[in-house]
C-alpha cells in the first residue's frame, strides 16, 4: 500500500477550546507523520477559495464566516492509507453521529463546529496541502 498525503485543519473551534495538543496527540499515536504545520487566521476570502467547491451549498457563508473567525492550524499528514484512516480517526461530518471515541464525538459541537477538516480523497489531499504549504515546506518525516 502507498503512502499517503492528507490534509488536516484543526478548525477554529478547536483552537478556541485549547485541544490541538491533544487531537494532534491522537493523529501521531495513530501512526500518521506531520509533514507541515502552522498557525493561520484564514480571511474570508481565503475561506472562500479553500472551501470553493462548496460555493453552491446553502452552507457556504456560514462555513466561511466560521473557518475565518479564529485562528486555526492546517497540518500535512502523511501514512498508509491516509485518507480513510484519518476519516476513520476524525468520524463523521455530524458529531452525534460520529463512531464513540473518535475526535469528533470526543470533541465536536455541530455539523459546522467539528474540530477538525480531512480530505477526501488522495488527489484533494494533495491539492489541499498545496492550499497552504508550498512543497519546500513538506517535510517527509520517515
Amino acid at each position: 500500500m502507498a503512502t499517503e498525503r492528507t490534509l488536516a485543519i484543526l478548525k477554529p473551534d478547536c483552537v478556541r477550546k485549547e485541544k490541538v495538543g491533544e487531537v494532534l496527540r491522537r493523529i501521531q499515536d495513530a501512526g500518521f507523520q506531520l509533514c507541515a504545520m502552522k498557525m493561520i487566521t484564514m480571511s474570508k476570502a481565503e475561506a472562500e477559495g479553500f472551501y470553493a467547491v462548496h460555493e453552491d451549498k446553502p452552507f457556504f457563508d456560514d462555513l466561511t464566516d466560521f473557518m475565518s473567525s479564529g485562528p486555526c492550524v492546517p497540518v500535512v499528514l502523511e501514512k498508509e492509507n491516509a485518507i480513510a484512516d484519518f476519516r476513520e480517526l476524525i468520524g463523521a461530518t455530524d458529531p452525534d453521529e460520529a463512531a464513540e471515541g473518535t475526535i469528533r464525538s470526543d470533541f465536536a459541537g455541530s455539523i459546522q463546529e467539528n474540530i477538525v477538516h480531512g480530505s477526501d480523497s488522495p488527489s484533494n489531499g494533495q491539492k489541499e496541502a498545496g492550499y497552504f504549504f508550498p512543497e519546500h515546506e513538506i517535510v517527509a518525516n520517515t
